[in-house]
């Protein structure tokens, strides 16, 4: 497949990581090869700019990160991009969470800034959920006293969100951005803020086109991503509607569907190149 390929967007679970949450071994040998073609491989995830840096270690401090759902974007440290609540919108949304869990919903609810995230339900079923994508912490008396510059309000539902908690905050869109982002996660953003969105400030930032961009996903925050990239690939295992959306498949992330396929893009990196 003839291409000049510039920049590779990843999401993280279900996507790169493998069956045990983990970064593929075979990663580290092709982030360097990458590295020496002028190629920027950018995990684009849900998860906390710490949580990202803490997967990819020593490697870190050289990577580009879109973190937050497309609500915060740095390279190499430095910030590209970010989208900010308001402290009315902030309330706004948290108000109307405790509504919905003085209704019954078994929510958690997760408040997430630049400098670390935040959370009021301290039970270690919902704080062992909150930690695998959160790694700057922190428990609080209420989250509306937090003081940080808060990107995102992640909400995480013991049921199944795309059937329970998304459907019923259908309120909250008419000036803010929800989207089911995992089984059990559900994201709150500014208005126009994706991933394909920070994709796409990514790209003016280091002078790169759709045709020169490769993006893998496999879940429905994953959509407008598909769509910043002509080389587009949705795993074996995704969404029917990232499926539909995307140009190309790759095998599964049990699979180590991105490593091959990056390995089949750039021939030169497998054992005899």
């Amino acid at each position: 497949m003839p291409h000049d390929i510039r920049l590779i967007a990843v999401d993280m679970d279900g996507t790169l990581l493998d069956g045990d949450g983990k970064v593929p071994a075979g990663l580290w040998d092709v982030l360097p090869r990458l590295a020496a073609r002028d190629v920027s491989f950018v995990p684009a995830s849900g998860r906390q700019l710490a949580a990202l840096r803490r997967e990819f270690g020593a490697a870190a401090d050289g990577m580009t990160f879109i973190a937050e759902n497309g609500a915060y974007v740095v390279r190499e440290g430095v910030e590209v991009a970010s989208a900010v609540f308001s402290r009315d919108e902030i309330e706004r949304v948290i108000l109307r969470l405790r509504a919905l869990i003085a209704q019954g919903y078994d929510l958690g609810v997760v408040l997430c800034g630049k400098r670390s995230a935040y959370i009021e339900r301290a039970d270690a079923a919902f704080r062992t959920n909150a930690e695998a994508y959160y790694a700057a912490l922190e428990t609080v008396d209420d989250l509306l006293a937090a003081d940080d510059d808060v990107l995102k309000i992640a909400v995480y539902d013991f049921a199944i969100a795309e059937h329970s908690v998304g459907p019923a905050l259908d309120d909250l869109t008419d000036t803010l951005r929800v989207v089911v982002s995992a089984r059990h996660w559900v994201d709150i953003m500014q208005p126009g803020v994706d991933k394909g969105t920070a994709l796409r400030s990514l790209q003016n930032a280091l002078g790169v086109a759709p045709a020169q961009t490769a993006a893998f996903g496999d879940y429905l925050n994953d959509l407008e991503m598909m769509d910043a990239a002509d080389w587009s690939f949705a795993m074996d295992n995704a969404h029917p509607e990232v499926v539909a959306r995307a140009r190309h498949r790759a095998p599964s992330h049990l699979d180590h569907g991105v490593v091959t396929t990056i390995e089949a893009l750039f021939p030169e990196f497998g054992p005899e190149g």
